[in-house]
């Protein structure tokens, strides 16, 4: 599309020269755009026309996707002039361009201004809402579409029933269902949505069985919730429903939000079968969206090395998808190989700050100090990026690992932003390790001014008194959570065996083959043992025990907790229940403890298996009596 030239622009009317603004909008040609409005400025046309060429320009903007310009475009036009469609032009351009936050001080300053609210406002503010999880300003919204008379109204009342479940207010959401006069699909694939991520899968399929219509949306939102909470048959069973039953083709967005929920839950079976589906329907022309969530699945997975073949055959690579490969390679404990990488990585990419987070914590979990150091210094000056909370929180947990935890509080001292738990959190978890229980219990007072009702780090300072032998006051601590009604999160570890997923808890008896289990989980301490494994007591803390006293009976309880740990439990399932040689993946909520991670270590070496456990720190690749992690963790 190519700009007229200055004379003509001259002769032309304010009606052409908007509709010649409309047409570069239509075609999203945004340079010509750009030129057409120098030569307006240039020529003194766009002052000495009237304010509706401004509105164009404002339009033209908006829709080519550029908020800075439009925002520009629309300071210079006059508050007099402005009219609702020009707010809420620019508020939709927000929503689209992920500032929502913007999208509501708009919202203010169009209700300070005395601007008629229509629906299509509404609906905007209801969409930053929801991506804010802003309720407060949402029942405001809400309130006005009341008094506006937008009840009938189908989208208005879709909008504000997924502000509702953005927030997690089901009751709310189901409450604007049931008044609603007339219900769209998409009325039902919104309930239907907070319905499975809000009560459960269950309730989420009574509700999908009564749909008098179910498009794609709707099917993935049952696939996904399915594969989500570890049920990969039903999961299976209603894709192969969807696909083959009912004729829908699977879109990237389908896809990628199959892959993702596979990489949450860790089943890699469905994800190598969405991976086969999209090589059959896109071949080598894989959208790079697919490409990139297949990426973050295997390696979310543990198949590291499957995620590193997608991405080196991946034809085209942005941003997103190198963050997911150093994401990935971090969580690994692959930081030599990112250090490595990350040249190349500049040469095609621009990195953000989410890539530098990876980076410094794959620089934490393997010892990098000096590297790390190297990238957070230079962040602003060669990168042009503001170091934020996320950035400063790596550096204080590289610090911790190290030892070197007065550096840790020093920098925590100079941030420019208040420190919050995760960076508290970080230097709490380095205070056990290294044994400083002074500074322990000055962060955790400092934590619990954040967060009172915190059991992660109350069970953290507890097990610091305890390995320091004061095993009244680890006892004290935990009393003290247990008279507030605060109880510690459990530990689940979960394994998929034979494309199911079998969770199991501590001490847990509730499987079928549970005598076999038991059995198993028997000879693999008394095989233990004969290879030097000591079970790690020191930590444990029981009502009316101490360690330190000859007792055999306490003893014998302490070993016999550390024994029925939640991995331990899945590791001797997966002995019994798969061929010899092959390698098990374990996932836990929880983060591994010194107990299980020393006694995995020998697990793999006296039963010849690889042994894969994902914590919720990272993972730990356990082979031949070692560990990826190095024991740096």
């Amino acid at each position: 599309m190519r700009w007229p030239s200055h004379t003509v622009i001259a002769s032309l009317s304010c009606h052409q020269l908007r509709s010649f603004l409309r047409a570069c909008a239509r075609r999203s040609s945004l340079d010509v755009g750009k030129k057409f409005h120098a030569v307006l400025i240039t020529s003194g046309l766009a002052a000495s026309r009237d304010t509706f060429l401004c509105n164009a320009l404002l339009h033209f903007y908006a829709l080519c996707g550029s908020p800075p310009c439009a925002y520009k475009v629309f300071d210079e036009i006059p508050n007099s002039h402005k009219d609702t469609v020009d707010w809420t032009t620019l508020m939709s351009c927000c929503a689209r361009h992920r500032m929502p936050a913007n999208g509501l001080h708009l919202f203010i300053e169009m209700r300070r201004e005395g601007v008629i609210v229509d629906d299509v406002a509404l609906i905007c503010v209801f969409n930053s809402c929801a991506r804010l999880s802003n309720v407060d300003v949402g029942l405001q919204g809400h309130g006005i579409s009341k008094k506006m008379g937008c009840g009938s109204n189908i989208k208005v009342c879709n909008a504000v029933m997924d502000m509702y479940v953005k927030c997690g207010l089901l009751g709310e959401a189901k409450r604007v269902f049931e008044e609603m006069e007339e219900r769209s699909i998409v009325s039902w694939t919104v309930i239907l949505d907070g319905t499975v991520n809000l009560e459960s899968i269950g309730s989420g399929r009574v509700l999908f069985d009564s749909m008098p219509e179910r498009n794609e949306v709707a099917w993935t939102i049952m696939v996904v919730g399915y594969i989500g909470n570890g049920f990969t048959h039903e999961g299976f069973s209603l894709l192969r429903e969807m696909v083959f039953g009912c004729g829908f083709m699977l879109n990237y967005v389908t896809l990628c939000s199959l892959l993702s929920a596979c990489a949450r839950s860790g089943d890699v079976m469905m994800g190598r079968w969405v991976h086969a589906y999209a090589l059959k329907t896109m071949g080598k022309e894989m959208d790079i969206m697919v490409d990139t969530a297949l990426v973050d699945m295997y390696a979310k997975c543990g198949r590291m090395n499957t995620a590193f073949k997608v991405f080196e055959h991946m034809p085209l690579r942005n941003v997103v998808a190198w963050n997911a490969l150093v994401s990935g390679l971090a969580v690994h404990g692959m930081g030599k190989l990112i250090l490595d990488i990350f040249p190349q990585m500049v040469k095609e990419a621009e990195p953000d700050d989410l890539t530098f987070t990876s980076l410094l914590s794959a620089c934490s979990h393997s010892g990098l100090v000096e590297e790390g150091f190297h990238y957070f210094h230079n962040l602003e000056l060669l990168y042009g990026i503001t170091p934020k909370i996320e950035h400063y929180a790596c550096m204080v947990d590289l610090l911790g690992r190290a030892g070197r935890l007065e550096e840790a509080w020093v920098l925590i001292k100079k941030m420019p932003m208040p420190p919050n738990e995760v960076v508290l959190g970080s230097l709490l978890g380095s205070c056990c390790v290294h044994g400083k229980l002074d500074l322990g219990e000055y962060v955790l007072h400092e934590l619990l001014r954040l967060d009172p009702y915190s059991t992660e780090c109350h069970v953290l300072l507890s097990n610091m008194y305890a390995l320091e032998g004061k095993k009244e006051k680890a006892r004290s601590l935990r009393h003290a959570l247990k008279k507030r009604g605060i109880r510690k999160v459990p530990g689940m570890s979960s394994i998929y065996v034979d494309g199911q997923v079998y969770q199991f808890s501590a001490g847990d008896k509730s499987h079928p083959e549970t005598t076999k289990i038991y059995m198993m989980l028997g000879e693999m301490i008394q095989r233990l043992r004969l290879a030097g494994y000591v079970p790690k007591t020191d930590s444990q803390v029981f009502s009316g025990c101490d360690s330190r006293e000859n007792n055999a009976d306490d003893f014998e309880e302490i070993e016999q907790a550390l024994f029925t740990h939640s991995e331990k439990l899945a590791v001797c399932f997966g002995l019994i229940r798969t061929r010899a040689g092959s390698p098990l993946y374990i996932f836990k909520n929880l983060r591994i403890c010194l107990d299980c991670h020393s006694a995995m270590k020998i697990v793999s070496r006296i039963y010849n298996r690889e042994i894969v456990i994902r914590d919720r720190n990272r993972f730990h690749c356990f082979k031949q009596g070692s560990c990826s992690c190095s024991d740096y963790w």
